[in-house]
Formats: structure tokens, sequence, C-alpha cells
């Protein structure tokens, strides 16, 4: 097990459900300890989205994910969140439920369940999660990278700085209009912005929302590279090693992965 350093940033991907397999990679990291409570110190943890859907407990991992924020701080350390497509479609289902989709067809509840929605989750979700839920960043700056969850540009739509962007997102999700929650919801399917060209998008991204290197989820590796689930251990450097996806795919069978590197610019 390896001792956090405060200078270093931890970071896990899609967790989507498998909350054994997130707590054992923790644990390994030397992020908690055997009794699964917070063994950090000062360091920063964070996870980039989609805790729910597809796999059996998804409420657990928001369950974990909210103590742990609390254990940090009190050492202080850190732990930071990112709201997930997933995490979102949660959101839809339980705050909209039977109210028409009119983007994708049938209702909030239909699209969320058709998508991997499993519904011990919508059952034990309760207020304190929904709270937490709606005041989650959809990015988020850790030095000298860029956090977000999905591999899309339409954060842009959102706004120009990423203060901004947050606050519009937040704003949208508390308002119960249906026609603003299909466009959302919609964006946040968008992927491979960044791996189309020789890496113009990504430079004009950082450029708007700060950071020198982006981090993302969302795209499973294997999807991306052919490889088994199962061999997949680290993240996928591409743009000239300036974005980093660590969707490892444990919903896929893959082990998953947590993923140290320095925070600034020509470190790990």
């Amino acid at each position: 097990m390896t001792t956090p350093n405060s200078n270093r940033l931890y970071l896990l991907g899609d967790i989507h459900g498998y909350l054994p397999q997130a707590q054992l990679l923790l644990q390994q990291a030397g992020i908690v300890g055997e009794s699964l409570h917070w063994r950090g110190g000062d360091a920063t943890l964070w996870f980039t989205g989609d805790l729910c859907d597809r796999g059996p407990d998804g409420v657990g991992a928001y369950d974990m994910v909210m103590r742990l924020q609390e254990e940090a701080a009190a050492a202080g350390g850190s732990v930071g969140c990112l709201l997930g497509n997933h995490d979102l479609a949660l959101l839809a289902a339980y705050l909209m439920g039977d109210q028409p989709n009119t983007l994708k067809g049938g209702t909030y509840l239909r699209y969320w369940l058709r998508y991997g929605g499993i519904p011990s989750d919508l059952e034990r979700l309760t207020s304190r999660h929904v709270d937490w839920l709606l005041g989650l960043p959809i990015m988020a700056r850790e030095g000298d990278w860029l956090l977000i969850h999905a591999d899309g540009e339409f954060y842009r739509r959102y706004g120009p700085a990423l203060d901004e962007v947050n606050a519009q997102a937040g704003a949208l999700m508390r308002q119960n209009d249906g026609g603003a929650w299909d466009f959302y919801l919609d964006d946040f399917t968008e992927r491979h912005a960044f791996d189309r060209d020789h890496g113009e998008a990504l430079d004009a991204f950082l450029a708007s929302y700060g950071g020198s290197r982006l981090v993302h989820g969302h795209t499973p590796i294997p999807d991306l590279t052919g490889q088994p689930p199962a061999t997949v251990t680290g993240p996928w450097r591409y743009a000239q090693g300036r974005a980093m996806n660590i969707d490892g795919g444990i919903y896929l069978g893959g082990p998953g992965f947590v993923v140290e590197v320095d925070r600034v610019a020509g470190g790990g």
C-alpha cells in the first residue's frame, strides 16, 4: 500500500455502481485504510463522475464519496466529485420520472432505465443524495489539470468560464423545465471532441477554461483501443499527452485504476 502525497492529485474514473472494486482501488492507492476510512491525510482525490448505473450499488458509491469528503476535510485533505451523465439521468428520473422526454421519446424514467438504470438505486435515493448531486460541479481545476466528465465540447454552451459553466448547469437542474433537461441530457452524450484533429479543439477548450492538461472519463478505454477490458490497467493518453482518459471500463469487466499525477505540468 502506498502513502498519499499532498503534492500529487489522485483520480478515479467511472465507478458505475461497482462499489467493492472502487473501495479496493482506493485501498491499494493508500487513500483509504482497511476500514475504508480516509487515510490520505492532506492529499486531494477527485472522482470524475458516473458513480451510478450499470453496476449494483450506485447509491452506496454516493454514500462512500460523501463520507470521504467529510473525513478528508477533517484531516486537511480534499475529495471532489464531478457530475456525470449517468448521475444526471438518475436525477432526471427522480425529479421528473414519468414526464415525457421529447428528444429521446418515452419518459425520463424510461430513458434512465434504458441506459443502465438500476431500480434499487432510485428506491434508495434520498433528498440528501439529491441535494448533494445538484451541488456537484461539471468541471473543475486542480493545478494545471482541467477536469471534466465527458470528452465533449458541449460545456461551452453553459458559459465561457469555468465558474459560469457550473453556475449555469446548477441553475438548469433546479428548474422543472423538461425542454432544458432534454437538451442537457443530450449534450452529455457527446464524445471524442478532442481526439479528432491535431489538438486544435483541445487548445481552444483549455484556453477558455484554464489548465494545460485535460482529464476525463465517460468513454471506456476498451471501446477506444479494442483491448480486452481486463487488460486496461492505466489511463489512455492522447493529444500529445495533454489529454487523459481515465474510464477503465469497470462495468465492462475491467479492474479499474486510480491515477496519481503531479498537479503541475512536467510531472506524471
